[in-house]
């Protein structure tokens, strides 16, 4: 697929106080000379700043690490996780459509999305806040099915609760993370029972246990 910069551009970028001490501290975690490879977090950092990656932010993170203008765009085309392009301003939404994710749901998802988004992947909602698109497996197919908004993964999503989901970001309310079922990462939904299992067939199996079974039985 390919990826372009967006036609409309801002006449310029630069840093958050704040984001260029941070990006200056992330700098010094690499060696003398390589800086270069601080290239993906700055790029994230200048989109968390944005909303999406500009090409004047791209430019400036390129200046900031001392690399060639091509370069940088090379990073920013390629990575799906750049957004090339305007997204909402409270929430650009990644809907898992692989197939874990596609046989639990996430078609439900997607309707949703249209439904109150827009009809169209990567279309910025009526009122601006909101866009979406459909991306490849985010690795919680154990979770199935899943969304991804910023750094946050919700997951075990149905269509009610990802309805609320959008209700509360609509009402500028700030969703908890992680499984709507409950579930503690990717835990069975009746619960955990390897440890109390393992625990069980210890004493079962132990040599000790053996030992006194066998000298019952003579």
């Amino acid at each position: 697929m390919l990826r372009r910069f967006h036609h409309t551009q801002p006449e310029s970028f630069a840093f958050s106080e704040e984001n260029r001490k941070w990006a200056e501290a992330q700098i010094t975690k690499y060696p003398e000379g390589r800086q270069a490879s601080a290239i993906i977090p700055l790029l994230w950092r200048a989109q968390e700043q944005e909303g999406w990656l500009t090409k004047p932010a791209t430019e400036y993170v390129a200046d900031f690490l001392g690399m060639a203008h091509i370069r940088a765009y090379e990073v920013a085309t390629f990575y799906f996780m750049f957004q090339l392009r305007p997204v909402g301003t409270t929430a650009h939404i990644q809907v898992c459509g692989t197939t874990s994710c596609m046989i639990c749901g996430a078609e439900d998802l997607v309707e949703v999305c249209k439904e109150r988004i827009a009809e169209k992947p990567h279309q910025v909602s009526p009122c601006g806040r909101f866009s979406w698109e459909e991306v490849e497996c985010l690795g919680a197919c154990a979770n199935a099915p899943m969304v991804q908004i910023g750094k946050d993964y919700y997951e075990d999503l149905s269509r009610a609760s990802f309805e609320t989901l959008l209700n509360d970001l609509q009402d500028n309310k700030k969703p908890l993370p992680g499984s709507r079922k409950g579930r503690f990462s990717s835990e069975p939904e009746s619960g955990i029972k390897s440890l109390s299992e393992m625990a069980r067939q210890k004493d079962e199996f132990s040599p000790a246990v053996s030992l006194a079974q066998s000298e019952g039985a003579s």
